[in-house]
């Protein structure tokens, strides 16, 4: 038993750093800034990959009433909001930052348990509490990157992540299982987000995203889609396996990797964008910005045109690298 719960953790943990490195990769990288198509795509194949994990047998799946359902509706709502605004918020912050933030989610958990509901709360969780309200005040006095509306997003983000925990726990105890809540997440955010794609002008939008043939992001929006199904599965593996404050030290021990890897990779990345942009000292600054800015654009002609042999070399010219 114990080595099943260190495998599943260690699998929680795995999920948890890929999961967070592909979507940021997706997100600020390549740039793919369009939530509605992005959160989407990753719910869609979250639901058919449940679904297909139920037919198989692999999972349980109750039939509810509707009147559980209906209950649970405002907390999908809310899981929305989660996904669309951490979205948002993930594309403009770096990862230490957005987790930051995310964990104060639990400040209005433990606000609302203390203040409403009057349960007895014990004085470590409240000191806890307390420095991550501290830590999420001080950020944006020290972000030397401060963005106003990643810190908008992440706001959002973390009130509806607080609203849909006390609704999860308000909930009766043999209402819905997990599987059953996430189940219900995953069909109501396909149905709304692929209805909202249109009215916030991401559906036409992407058609000028100048990856959108490319492998790469292909290869990177199937890998978010199925380590986020994996990432819920050994959520609700982890939580029916281990008791609620053994979960917890698990999910504790998973963001520092995410926050290290991503430090990593992005002095990487700046490095590469250096070595980009000393590739063009040679011609005079202004000449090398328009002939830039002219690749640009036939690029973006080749990409619509699916022109797949003029591409690579004019993605050269426009990125700097000739």
């Amino acid at each position: 038993m114990c080595m099943r719960r260190g495998l599943v953790g260690l699998s929680f943990c795995t999920c948890y750093l890929a999961f967070y490195l592909t979507n940021k990769y997706v997100l600020s990288v390549l740039k793919f800034t369009y939530p509605t198509l992005f959160q989407g795509w990753q719910t869609l194949i979250g639901g058919l990959l449940l679904h297909v994990s139920w037919k198989l047998g692999w999972v349980e799946i109750n039939h509810s009433s509707r009147s559980n359902v209906l209950t649970w509706l405002p907390a999908s709502v809310l899981f929305v909001g989660i996904i669309y605004a951490g979205s948002r918020a993930l594309s403009r912050l770096a990862i230490p930052v957005f987790l930051t933030l995310h964990n104060a989610a639990e400040v209005i958990i433990c606000g609302h348990q203390k203040c409403f509901r009057k349960e007895k709360t014990s004085p470590a969780r409240i000191c806890s509490a307390l420095f991550l309200l501290a830590a999420a005040g001080c950020l944006p006095f020290n972000d030397a990157q401060f963005d106003p509306d990643g810190y908008f997003w992440a706001v959002i983000h973390l009130f509806c992540m607080g609203a849909y925990k006390i609704l999860q726990k308000s909930q009766k105890p043999n209402a819905l299982s997990d599987i059953d809540q996430q189940y219900l997440n995953y069909i109501f955010s396909v149905v709304l987000l692929a209805f909202a794609s249109h009215p916030t002008g991401d559906l036409l939008s992407v058609l000028d995203f100048p990856f959108l043939y490319f492998y790469r992001f292909h290869g990177s929006c199937c890998a978010s889609g199925f380590l986020g199904f994996f990432l819920m599965f050994s959520t609700a593996k982890l939580k029916s396996l281990m008791a609620p404050g053994q979960c917890a030290a698990w999910i504790f021990f998973a963001k520092p990797p995410a926050q290290w890897t991503w430090r990593g990779l992005a002095g990487v990345l700046r490095a590469e964008g250096c070595l980009k942009m000393t590739a063009g000292e040679g011609e005079p600054p202004a000449a090398h910005q328009r002939g830039q800015a002219q690749a640009a654009e036939v690029l973006a002609t080749c990409v619509r045109k699916k022109n797949t042999r003029m591409v690579r070399p004019l993605l050269l010219i426009a990125s700097g690298t000739f």
